[in-house]
């Protein structure tokens, strides 16, 4: 499959030709500093064992297969000569891991030893993969900015956003869907995150509605603040909501995980971020960033509404959770924003003139990312594409601080993963019987 030209910005958008370098036999010479700076999301991954237990993030990579990943692209970006090598090279290895990930989670592929429904192999091993390109010291230049568009296009190939081709003609109902990774870390290094989870159950399903074939994809967004203003979100939808898209989308949803027990389809999304601290440590209150590169509504919507058929995903009896649609909202009036005293919670919809404080998930980045996906999907006026979000039940971790996953934790994951995977085909069906 070709690569977009919005996915490899920079200097490495150069025209690549020659083979992928390849590794085999022996190792080969150390080409890492091992002192250079990385994100503080990254420096978790060395963050030491619970006395007794183990060290998570490197054991849940092995557990679920993904060491040889890790361990391959570590010895191949030591033969790499050139910056168009590194740019093909690192599509390539992160497609694969994307793939790999996508195939054990849907039991089409047997890696490791941990469920298949674990979404954290993931999010560990292409950590240590972008930790391991910000100290590579290849023997080329590698300018700051080149080195910022090689992480994101190893990025954009192991999230799977440079891959969600739909497929075009008709009787096809086009769902594209989005998960988070797991976050929180400082205060349970072993969190899993469900929506993220249901991305790599959902990539590539596809199921039958009377005549009609429902084809869904689905991408991993980061919890970082800095890629969202980067245009994480913009980049993974924005292809298809374009009028004339080959293979434009029909429907488009974001999921995260929100409160225990409970599926909320969210009814408003606010243009505030609250500032609440990412997986980077960072976080500033303040509007919701414009999007370069992509249209952009004028003026910017203090809220945007949900157009999901919330109505026939509460109607479809999922379970274990209730599902319901969760109007409430908080606002500021009379112009008093970012005033915190100033603030009121309703569940009666925007006030003329109101200023945006958070929607019905709150202001952290699952309400960024149905502001942004929906912010841009009304400015390339995709009106006729429902969208929207969904908050999925949070997880309850093992009691034992040593204990990675027990069956209780599994069951429990299994069936919110489940759950949501039904609210999405229960949507995909009711978009195509309206077809």
């Amino acid at each position: 499959m070709s690569v977009p030209k919005w996915l490899l910005v920079g200097a490495v958008v150069a025209a690549f030709t020659g083979p992928v370098p390849a590794y085999a036999g022996t190792p080969p010479p150390s080409c890492y500093d091992r002192t250079a700076p990385t994100t503080y999301e990254e420096t978790r991954i060395d963050t030491p064992a619970v006395p007794g237990g183990v060290q998570v993030p490197s054991t849940l990579v092995a557990l679920g297969g993904f060491t040889p990943f890790v361990d391959r692209l570590r010895a191949d970006l030591c033969g790499v000569r050139s910056l168009r090598a590194a740019g093909f090279l690192l599509q390539r290895r992160g497609a694969e891991l994307w793939q790999a990930a996508v195939e054990r989670a849907q039991g089409r592929r047997w890696m490791g030893s941990i469920e298949r429904y674990d979404d954290r192999p993931l999010y560990w091993a292409r950590l240590m993969g972008t930790r391991d390109l910000r100290q590579w010291r290849p023997p080329f230049p590698l300018p700051d900015t080149a080195r910022a568009a090689l992480v994101k296009t190893f990025e954009y190939a192991s999230r799977g956003i440079s891959s969600t081709d739909l497929p075009h003609g008709p009787g096809v109902t086009r769902v594209l869907v989005s998960g988070f990774d797991p976050y929180q870390l400082n205060n349970e290094i072993r969190r899993s995150n469900p929506s993220g989870a249901t991305a790599l159950q959902l990539d590539g399903v596809r199921y039958r509605v009377g005549d009609r074939t429902v084809h869904i994809q689905a991408v991993m967004l980061p919890v970082t603040w800095s890629a969202f203003t980067a245009g994480y979100v913009e980049d993974a939808f924005g292809p298809h909501l374009r009028p004339r898209a080959p293979g434009r989308a029909d429907l488009i949803m974001t999921i995260s995980q929100g409160a225990r027990a409970t599926m909320n389809i969210e009814q408003w999304a606010g243009a505030w971020r609250g500032g609440t601290a990412d997986n980077n440590n960072e976080g500033t209150a303040e509007l919701i960033p414009r999007a370069t590169g992509w249209p952009q509504p004028d003026p910017n919507p203090e809220f945007i509404e949900t157009t999901l058929p919330y109505r026939q995903m509460i109607a479809a009896g999922t379970t274990p959770w209730p599902v319901r649609l969760n109007p409430q909202l908080c606002e500021w009036t009379g112009g008093t924003r970012p005033d915190p005293t100033k603030v009121s919670c309703h569940a009666n919809g925007p006030s003329p003139g109101a200023q945006a404080h958070s929607g019905g998930g709150g202001n952290y980045l699952s309400n960024e990312s149905m502001y942004r996906s929906n912010r841009l999907r009304l400015a390339l006026g995709a009106t006729d594409v429902p969208g929207g979000h969904l908050h999925i039940s949070a997880l309850v971790y093992p009691s034992d601080p040593t204990v990675l996953i027990d069956p209780a934790f599994a069951a429990d994951r299994a069936q919110t993963i489940e759950q949501a995977m039904a609210l999405v085909k229960a949507a995909g069906a009711a978009v195509a019987g309206q077809a």
